[in-house]
């Protein structure tokens, strides 16, 4: 356990952060499921309009640390072949 007041402090703030970065890696997640629920449900209008909305969000994701940049670039690329495969 934290002995000093400033590593006291660090917990509370760990505690805080991670809060909130569970939360926005959450949302991220919930963005990305639309998108592969539409997938699978084989909607390319659907599954095009998802990706354009999961987009900013994965984009924001990575600005705030929650995920690494070429992470976020994995995720999208094979999201969006995988919707351009889609038979419409």
């Amino acid at each position: 356990m934290a002995n000093t007041s400033s590593a006291k402090k660090m917990v509370r703030k760990i505690t805080r952060r991670t809060a909130v970065n569970k939360a926005r890696r959450s949302r991220m997640r919930t963005f990305l499921r639309k998108v592969e629920e539409a997938i699978t449900a084989g909607d390319k209008a659907a599954a095009a309009e998802a990706l354009k909305n999961a987009q900013p969000e994965l984009h924001r994701a990575v600005s705030r640390g929650v995920v690494h940049k070429k992470t976020a670039a994995r995720k999208l690329s094979r999201l969006s072949s995988r919707v351009k495969s889609i038979s419409a």
